[in-house]
Order: C-alpha cells, then structure tokens, then sequence
C-alpha cells in the first residue's frame, strides 16, 4: 500500500482513517460487551479482540499512523483532542481526560486527526 500520503493513496486517506476510526470505536463497545460476559467465555473473545487490535496497529504502522489515547492524561488546552463536556467546568478547575471518543490519529508529520474527549475534574 505504501505511504498513505503519497499521490496514488491519497484517494483512500480519509475513507481508510474513517475505517480507523469506526474500528477503534467498534473495539471499544466490544470491550464493554466483553466485561459482562462470564470470564471463561470472555477469555476466548477477549484474544480476538487483541489479534484484531494487533493487526489494525500492523496496518496502521505500514501507513505510517498510529493511534494515541489520551485518557488519564491531565487536559491541556493545547491538546489534540476537542473535549464534549468543558462548560460543565470552571476556569480554575484542574482536570483529567476521563474517556476518549475518539482517538487522536497522528502521522510521520504530526496530528492527521484530532480527538473527541470527556473530561473530569481531579479530586
């Protein structure tokens, strides 16, 4: 496939990052799926959702992109995500990314998405 960014692929740049995207949000439902079934039947599951995340980071590498979440990081207006929920705080108020909805995609070149976040304060 080459380098995603290079002239033959840049057809496929955003329908492959919305693919990303949408693979990472399914990976997530699935590992809250995962959580409540019974450990023994989970085990079995939970293995080929590794092989699959394993096999989306592998595509991602060979595109030169990667997936970076940013939940449990302290929020800085600087960050490469757009947070949901920042007029549910105050100004002085110290806070924490609580939950990506969507992951930051970053490239060889720097940021080739921003994220989706919720945050919450520090106690």
């Amino acid at each position: 496939m080459g380098t995603i960014t290079n002239g033959s692929t840049d057809s496929l740049r955003q329908p492959f990052i919305d693919i990303v995207i949408e693979s990472w949000r399914f990976s997530k439902l699935f590992s809250r799926v995962l959580f409540k079934l019974d450990p023994s039947e989970a085990g079995r599951y939970s293995n080929q959702q590794r092989y699959f995340l394993k096999r989306l980071d592998d595509s991602l590498a060979i595109a030169g992109l990667k997936i970076v979440s940013l939940e449990g990081q302290p929020y800085d207006l600087g960050m490469a995500a757009s947070p949901l929920n920042i007029e549910d705080f105050g100004p002085d108020d110290l806070l924490v990314v609580d939950q990506m909805v969507e992951p930051v995609l970053m490239g060889p070149d720097g940021i080739v998405k921003s994220g989706t976040v919720m945050l919450r304060k520090v106690d």
